[in-house]
């Protein structure tokens, strides 16, 4: 029968291996966990580290799994367990199956199994193998070999497992929570491995005896794990355990229906949890997109479309397993960055700093700290306030070609558009570089090098000569940015400050003016 507390209480848990970082798959396994536990009275949301593989497990990767989950906002009862330090648990278990004859000791080497499936693969082309205890195995000369010291494994022995159920039953079925009843051949099993060569034992046997041990009701696992859980249920029968409530959750594949993997890391493509924050992605936005993988709000908008953007609250107060649907869920890079960019939008001003700083705390704090100190503190708060409404990401203030680059590149370092320079420096009578000439003196010397003071300045020059503000502010734009886009100019210029904006002037006038007089002489 499946578990349930004394209290009526769910109890979900997390167990992710510490040989990687959090991927984004296992991320959402531990959001719908967490969901699912929080949306209760009294629920419980655990956290266990399936640290058995000793080569592969790292504590820094645990710590690394661990201060996503906190970044994500996803808190848990108690404290982490490690597998790794409840090996007499497993070594209990081991026992109890061996006493009652539901496991046993197999010596094959790796060589000898690697024949036997050839020999099953002549009998059966595309067949899979399976190993099961030879029917005169002799239990006693097994043990005493065992105990004597021969290299062995320990099988669970299915058989003598279905006996207990009352027959040698042909379907295994598995009662799942989002795909409904699953069937599994009993034949398609075998007497899978518990404890390998070296005494640690398999990911099978640990995950069923911690489940028990944690009072865990609920399983909430990707879809991958599917085939473990016949496997699961027939050591919980063997073990005599209370079985949990499964729930498989859809997979998460690429926009083009390959699977979210290393190789696409390889290439540069964010997969971790930890990629997503080098990028820029707030917690709340990622949190909400991850939701949205397999999970649906069924809420309608005023204007007929599906709700999406939803926060945490809301998540909690309508998450139920039955708006988990059994297909396939897309990861929609381009969407994630369309909830970014207007969920940046939105911050207040001081959320949006909060965040900026903690990442780039995090990512660039030795490309930023220079350039911050060389500002100011209100240079610093106009770069801010200029760049939240123009950066898909917090990743984007300090991009070297992202909308702030202007004001960190040195005035030596930024490139000329040729169309703008074209269009704004060379063109008209006056040209765009002769009203720079004369807008040089007046930005030097002005009192006042804040947005108001600049924009006045730059707004009194145009009125005395009669010519539209473009015709002064985009040459001014092009000079010091570069191009004939950037924040409005007031701020542009005060960002880069009085000393920096004229600099930039006399550089513009020396390279494109030099350029032009130069031509001029060539042409007469």
């Amino acid at each position: 029968m499946p578990r349930a507390n004394a209290n009526g209480a769910v109890v979900t848990r997390f167990a992710p291996s510490p040989t990687g970082h959090l991927h984004a798959g296992g991320a959402r396994t531990a959001l719908f966990n967490w969901a699912l536990a929080r949306s209760q009275p009294g629920g419980r949301f655990l956290l266990r580290m399936e640290d058995t593989d000793r080569a592969r497990s790292q504590a820094a990767l645990a710590e690394s799994i661990l201060a996503d989950l906190r970044w994500l906002g996803l808190d848990w009862d108690g404290e982490p367990v490690f597998q790794s330090a409840r090996t007499p648990h497993y070594q209990r278990a081991i026992a109890e199956l061996l006493a009652a004859d539901l496991a046993y000791p197999a010596f094959e080497t790796p060589g000898e199994l690697d024949a036997m499936r050839g020999k099953a693969r002549e009998h059966s082309p595309g067949g899979g193998f399976s190993y099961h205890r030879p029917p005169n195995w002799d239990r006693a000369a097994a043990l005493a070999k065992a105990e004597a010291g021969a290299p062995h494994v320990i099988r669970l022995h299915l058989a003598a497992v279905l006996a207990l159920c009352g027959a040698e039953r042909e379907i295994f079925a598995v009662e799942d929570q989002v795909l409904g009843t699953v069937e599994f051949a009993a034949d398609a099993l075998d007497d899978f491995v518990l404890q390998r060569q070296d005494g640690g034992v398999t990911y099978h046997l640990a995950v069923v005896v911690d489940d028990d041990a944690q009072g865990v009701t609920h399983v909430l696992r990707g879809q991958e794990h599917l085939a473990n859980t016949p496997r699961h249920q027939a050591l919980q029968r063997a073990l005599n355990l209370p079985r949990p409530h499964y729930a498989h959750l859809p997979v998460i594949q690429n926009p083009d229906g390959s699977k979210m993997s290393k190789r696409d890391r390889e290439k540069g493509i964010a997969v971790d949890i930890e990629d997503f924050r080098r990028q820029g992605v707030l917690p709340e936005v990622l949190l909400n997109f991850l939701a949205l993988l397999g999970y649906s709000p069924g809420e309608k908008l005023p204007d007929g479309r599906d709700l999406e953007r939803f926060n945490r609250e809301h998540l909690l107060r309508h998450f139920s397993l039955a708006r988990v649907g059994r297909g396939n869920a897309r990861f929609d890079r381009s969407k994630l960055a369309a909830f970014n960019q207007d969920s940046i939008a939105a911050l207040p001003p001081a959320e949006f700093k909060a965040h900026w700083t903690t990442w780039c705390n995090r990512y660039a704090e030795d490309a930023w700290s220079a350039q911050a100190q060389k500002m100011g503190e209100a240079r610093r708060a106009l770069f801010l306030q200029a760049l939240q409404p123009r950066s898909k990401s917090l990743a984007d203030l300090t991009a070297l070609d992202g909308p702030g680059a202007f004001a960190l590149l040195k005035t030596h370092e930024f490139a000329y558009d040729e169309k703008a320079v074209s269009k704004w420096l060379r063109r008209g009578e006056p040209s765009g570089l002769e009203r720079l000439r004369e807008l040089r003196p007046l930005l030097a010397e002005l009192a006042h090098f804040d947005p108001e003071s600049i924009e006045a300045a730059v707004a009194g020059f145009c009125e005395a000569r009669g010519i539209g503000l473009g015709k002064a502010a985009q040459p001014l734009r092009v000079a010091v940015t570069g191009g004939a886009s950037s924040p409005p100019l007031g701020i542009t210029l005060a960002i880069l400050g009085q000393t920096e904006t004229t600099a930039r002037l006399d550089r513009c006038l020396a390279e494109i003016g030099g350029a032009q007089n130069s031509a001029r002489k060539d042409s007469a």
